[in-house]
């Protein structure tokens, strides 16, 4: 017969992924830590300019400062973990500091996806309807759109930790690196239909919606661009192509992460499993702020600007 737990009364959670590294274990340390600060500084910098130069001071800039903004938040809930877990002999985290990390880390993916949501309806009433997307788009719609973003974010993933946290636990393994909300609940031996059925409404709000949204947005771009003027399809490609990859980059990042979860993946090295975890967390984070700097005309220009 199992043990049956609340989660407040477990005290720690063993995090079975990591493995083995030995002296090895130093390179990773550096590596992450140099990556964590490319993050931090690639993110940084265009927030600065940004918020320091007025000529950026336009919707589309504002909704890429909340981009970068999540993804320093959602780096930060994840590196200085990592490095202490690869520091360490013992590959543990107290129960607290487990569900803080979830609800940092499932936050950041929920804001990144509604992030993206917004920025493609953006570029919709820009291309779509120019003569209309000033009246449209203002300063307060601009400030609305960002705040329920990241108040919708917060709210959703503040029940979904509370559903999680009330469950009774028959273990405390987690085959993963950090923690996540669905190693919790595979843990469960008590009911979990609750959780189950807000888990698919919380899917359904915070993925499908918004990746059916965008898909509609640019299937309508698609459309005024091919019946549109050449200037209307250069000013189409040249600020929809960053958006369309970074959704495309971190979709696959979730998606991976997601098939992971729901199938067996004994059979896949450790070391994979683990970088393929990682892949939304850290990946999008690093190459947005790169993808975003040198796509963009008004963004590039500034960073070529000579220093006096």
């Amino acid at each position: 017969m199992r043990l049956r737990m609340n989660s407040s009364q477990v005290s720690y959670l063993t995090l079975s992924a990591y493995f083995e590294t030995g002296p090895f274990k130093y390179l990773f340390f550096m590596i992450l830590t140099l990556l964590y600060i490319l993050i931090l500084c690639a993110n940084v910098s265009l927030i600065v300019i940004i918020c320091m130069n007025r000529s950026l001071h336009e919707p589309m800039y504002l909704f890429l400062c909340s981009l970068f903004v999540n993804e320093l938040y959602g780096s930060t809930g994840l590196f200085p973990f990592l490095l202490l877990q690869i520091l360490s002999d013992i590959h543990t985290v107290s129960v607290p500091f487990c569900f803080l990390q979830i609800f940092c880390l499932h936050m950041y993916l929920t804001v990144q996806f509604l992030n993206l949501v917004i920025m493609s309806y953006d570029r919709y009433l820009a291309i779509c309807y120019p003569l209309q997307y000033n009246t449209r788009m203002t300063t307060k719609r601009v400030a609305m759109l960002i705040v329920v973003t990241w108040l919708f974010s917060f709210l959703a993933i503040v029940v979904l930790t509370s559903l999680s946290f009330s469950l009774q636990l028959c273990g405390n393994i987690i085959d993963k690196v950090f923690c996540l909300n669905y190693s919790i609940v595979k843990l469960a031996c008590s009911d979990t239909s609750v959780n189950n059925i807000y888990g698919l409404i919380f899917t359904a709000i915070a993925i499908i919606i918004p990746l059916s949204s965008i898909f509609y947005t640019y299937i309508k771009i698609i459309n005024v661009c091919f019946s549109g003027s050449k200037q209307t399809r250069q000013k189409a490609v040249s600020t929809c192509t960053p958006q369309l990859i970074s959704l495309l980059n971190f979709s696959l990042g979730v998606c991976v992460e997601f098939l992971q979860n729901r199938f067996d993946m004994s059979s896949v090295p450790k070391m994979l499993r683990s970088f393929l975890s990682l892949y939304f967390l850290t990946f999008p984070p690093l190459f947005n702020p790169v993808l975003y700097g040198l796509k963009m005309s008004k963004i590039r220009n500034i960073y070529a600007r000579p220093v006096l």
